[in-house]
């Protein structure tokens, strides 16, 4: 069936048609409607950050900015769902267009430019949670607070989703926010983990629940700066680590029909290298966190890739779109299979 309603959306501008699809998604679950897209996904679960998965599929964040639509993707089998990326006051993005699919390649570039509802309409929408499986939610800061204050924005979404989210990533990788990806590095990287490990300490405290802390980092990071990033990680006591956000480097698509495009290139031209950048942490890591795999995956094969290279779970955006629901299902075969070591 999807494939007829991507015909149709792939006649719209981009994100005209994601627009469209996260109020669909939306209205289908509120009215009962989407119990008749409901699929078979195996039950799978997976110790995660000290969460049940039901199974190591999710939804990458990006396409549920807001919180809209949760309810939804997770009725569609996922196992978990992360939405934003979300910052502490709305904001527009970068000028449109923006969102711009590479067909031939099955790749997506943008350069949304965190735009978002803010916090506190997303924690409106939180607030009717129908979804049983993990709700994560991503947070960033606005485009103009300066790059030294960053933790503070940060910290503002924490306390604000904390007692709804089930666990929350920090975005330190977006491409489109001027000065968020030094944010990866060095001092820089060290005082923001500071910050938020604090904060988690306090709404911890406050709420006697303990909601886990990842970090999402890009693909464009050579070996020495994965090890300096995963060190950062176990000596601040980071929960788990996503790998990877979108890349700038467009090499791969550089003579495809929007190829050269400013923004971050995801789907499946990112395959390899963030599949690398998993391998990597994890021989860095040595199991001291878990690693979620996201980047270019678009089917079962891609999805087992992550899991072999080290990632304890998967997540998927671009795949989606091109491959839509079903893909849920055979990433979670193809990531049971492995784990019964097939």
């Amino acid at each position: 069936m999807y494939k007829y309603a991507r015909k149709a959306f792939f006649q719209l501008d981009a994100e005209t048609a994601h627009n469209i699809a996260i109020d669909a998604i939306g209205a289908a679950e509120r009215s009962g409607l989407m119990r008749l897209f409901a699929q078979k996904v195996p039950d799978d679960p997976v110790e995660l950050m000290g969460l049940t998965l039901p199974n190591p599929v999710g939804l990458a964040a990006g396409l549920d900015k807001n919180g809209e639509a949760y309810n939804g993707f997770g009725a569609m089998g996922f196992g978990f769902v992360e939405v934003g990326t979300v910052t502490p006051r709305p904001q527009p993005g970068n000028p449109k267009p923006r969102l711009f699919r590479l067909v031939e390649s099955g790749g997506i570039i943008n350069r949304m430019g965190f735009n978002n509802k803010g916090v506190h309409y997303m924690v409106d929408r939180l607030k009717h949670r129908r979804y049983g499986g993990v709700l994560g939610v991503n947070v960033g800061k606005n485009f103009d607070t300066p790059v030294e204050n960053a933790a503070d924005d940060y910290c503002y979404c924490m306390k604000a989703v904390y007692p709804y989210a089930d666990y929350i990533t920090a975005n330190v990788s977006s491409p489109n926010t001027k000065g968020l990806r030094d944010l990866q590095f060095g001092k820089s990287l060290d005082d923001l983990l500071v910050a938020i490990k604090e904060q988690q300490d306090k709404l911890s405290q406050q709420y006697d629940r303990y909601v886990p802390l990842a970090v999402k980092i890009a693909p464009d990071v050579d070996r020495e700066g994965i090890k300096q990033i995963a060190e950062s990680f176990v000596q601040h006591n980071i929960d788990g680590v996503i790998a990877t956000n979108t890349t700038i480097d467009k090499t791969a698509v550089a003579n495809q029909p929007h190829g050269n495009e400013e923004g971050g290139l995801s789907g499946e031209p990112l395959q390899e290298r963030s599949t690398e950048v998993v391998a990597q942490l994890a021989s860095e890591l040595k199991g001291a966190l878990p690693i979620i795999g996201v980047g270019g995956i678009h089917d079962g094969k891609s999805a087992a890739e992550k899991i072999r290279a080290g990632a304890t779970a998967i997540q998927f955006y671009s795949g989606f779109i091109y491959e839509g629901p079903e893909l849920i299902r055979e990433a979670a075969d193809a990531i049971a299979s492995v784990r019964r070591g097939a």
